[in-house]
């Protein structure tokens, strides 16, 4: 019976000194992880808006919105950070949209757990560069297979079609969203 006792304090003791090491180091790395976040971000919104110099943050019930001015304080657009389900977790990123909500400028992908070699190829430039000066209309559409015959329409990635379908429904929910809020008279 002692050594039972003995046994069951070891293992108290050191579960509260794990536990209280991880609470510390989680409360040492929330704010750089934080900061980190926000400079990615801040980074992001000049990456899908060339020509911005400075930004205002604009407070939504969804998502963050930007929008971005050149050197003169003419408005250049929006960037805004969207997030919605990928095929093994969230995708969150970086939409840039010209002030008209008609074309988008480019994407950032800011966060994704996707399959390595397959789902992360969204990350990469040909899949991304798609894009570059697409024309919203009605929403964006994929193809696969074939190349784009329409201004609205990108190439879904051969292997990874759910992560590139789900990277288009992110652009188009956001922008959706966008267009709502201007009809509403908040952007």
């Amino acid at each position: 019976m002692n050594k039972a006792v003995h046994i069951l304090l070891t293992l108290m003791v050191t579960g509260i000194i794990a536990g209280g090491v991880l609470a510390l180091v989680n409360i040492w790395a929330e704010p750089r992880i934080a900061a980190n976040q926000k400079r990615e971000t801040e980074e992001a919104i000049y990456l899908v808006q060339k020509n911005g110099k400075s930004y205002e943050e604009i407070k939504t019930v969804k998502g963050e919105l930007f929008k971005v001015f050149d050197g003169q304080k003419n408005p250049v657009g929006y960037s805004f950070v969207y997030e919605g389900n990928g095929f093994q977790g969230k995708i969150r990123l970086m939409i840039g949209i010209e002030p008209g909500l008609d074309k988008v400028t480019s994407i950032e992908i800011l966060e994704q757990t996707e399959t390595p070699g397959l789902g992360t190829k969204v990350t990469e430039h040909p899949y991304k560069d798609q894009y570059n000066g697409l024309t919203i209309g009605t929403g964006i559409e994929w193809v696969k297979g074939k190349k784009p015959v329409k201004p609205n329409e990108i190439q879904a990635i051969t292997g990874a079609t759910i992560s590139s379908k789900s990277v288009t429904a992110i652009v188009n929910e956001g922008t959706a969203l966008l267009r709502k809020m201007k009809s509403e008279g908040r952007l």
